[in-house]
């Protein structure tokens, strides 16, 4: 198998340390970005040139190019780009600030463009390249309490399930994947929290305990670089691939109350056509 360049951004934890160790197992190099790179050393010391840990804020467009470019011109190429930064934010709609909701969608959406922007001149030059944009169940389905999060991954799914369309030409996949519950953190130390409105404190755990139930024991992130891996490495990749064995029934019962209540009010469609 031919070595493959990745860039992972947000590699220090989660499912991105452990994707960017499953490539370099395999004898893969991995221009790895983190807020703080000390994170990185131990793979750095294993690894050795085959790791290029990068200081990375994704929210900074400037940075973002500058990284995506000391990564082709340390490797000579790039192969798989992961828009794997992000974090949770928790909050009703009503408790959401404007800087909360503002830095939510800076980090899960803006900056996955701004590296999926910085990216392209390089995939489009060399005629390959695979995007892999880190969504979530909660990019195509919706639940109290993280509405803004919701917010940040379904514009992800429009914008990438766009970009698979305009860059084919160009022999450049795009892959969402949309994990459900893992233990990667996302719900604690990494994610932020609103200030709860007294208005709805019996809501507040309602909803914690209607996540617990859906969610069940989290999944293994170690466990998902094999999934990873079989679809980087597939001639036709998937635009959308679950991770985790509840997102396919979570999907359905959405994708089934939709088609349900559109075919219902059909009518008024109907209406509204003149």
């Amino acid at each position: 198998m031919t070595q493959k360049i990745w860039f992972i951004t947000g590699a220090s934890r989660g499912f991105g340390r452990e994707w960017a160790i499953a490539a370099l197992e395999r004898g893969d190099s991995v221009a790895a970005t983190a807020r703080d790179t000390t994170t990185l050393d131990d793979l750095a010391a294993k690894y050795g040139e085959r790791l290029l840990p990068l200081q990375l804020d994704v929210t900074d467009r400037d940075a973002d190019f500058a990284a995506v470019k000391q990564a082709h011109e340390h490797f000579g190429r790039l192969d798989i780009v992961v828009n794997n930064a992000g974090y949770g934010h928790f909050g009703l709609v009503e408790e959401l600030t404007e800087a909360e909701a503002r830095a939510q969608l800076e980090t899960n959406l803006f900056g996955a463009l701004w590296v999926t922007q910085a990216a392209l001149p390089f995939l489009r030059e060399q005629g390959s390249g695979h995007i892999l944009q880190v969504s979530s169940i909660g990019g195509i389905s919706a639940f109290p309490l993280v509405g803004i999060y919701h917010a940040s991954k379904w514009a992800l799914e429009g914008i990438s399930q766009s970009l698979a369309q305009e860059v084919a030409q160009f022999g450049i996949k795009v892959t969402l994947i949309e994990p459900g519950g893992f233990a990667t953190d996302w719900a604690g130390s990494s994610a932020s929290r609103s200030e709860q409105h007294p208005a709805y404190a019996e809501y507040h755990n309602e909803v914690q305990e209607q996540r617990r139930q859906r969610v069940g024991t989290p999944g293994d992130p170690n466990a998902s670089s094999a999934a990873v891996l079989r679809i980087v490495d597939a001639d036709e990749p998937p635009l959308r691939c679950f991770f985790g064995t509840a997102p396919l029934g979570i999907a359905k019962a959405d994708y089934e109350q939709r088609l349900s209540t559109w075919e219902k009010w059909q009518d008024v469609a109907e209406l509204a056509q003149g």
